[in-house]
């Protein structure tokens, strides 16, 4: 299983935590919904940029199994999971 980029996941999950967090501030303060879907979208970007994290440590641990001959087939499965299940946040 790909495990080399968790840490760096876990860090922009953390950040996405923290921006929601001042977005729902946003919409207690009253600020303009402008302001507030510009940083919804910020938010999308860095979702996705963590879901592109993800699919790079998968990508990159089947490219080792397969240069090192090792079983591959169990890396290519959960790659296909999540390239299906993120397949819905790249078409909005």
């Amino acid at each position: 299983m790909a495990n080399h980029k968790r840490k760096d996941v876990a860090r922009r999950i953390a950040r996405i935590h923290g921006h929601v967090h001042a977005v729902k501030g946003m919409l207690e303060d009253g600020r303009s919904y402008s302001e507030i879907v510009h940083q919804i979208v910020a938010i999308r970007s860095a979702l996705d940029s963590a879901i592109q994290v993800i699919v790079d440590d998968l990508v990159e641990d089947c490219v080792g199994k397969v240069a090192a001959k090792e079983p591959v087939t169990e890396s290519l499965e959960e790659l296909q999971r999540v390239m299906e299940s993120g397949r819905p946040f790249r078409q909005r």
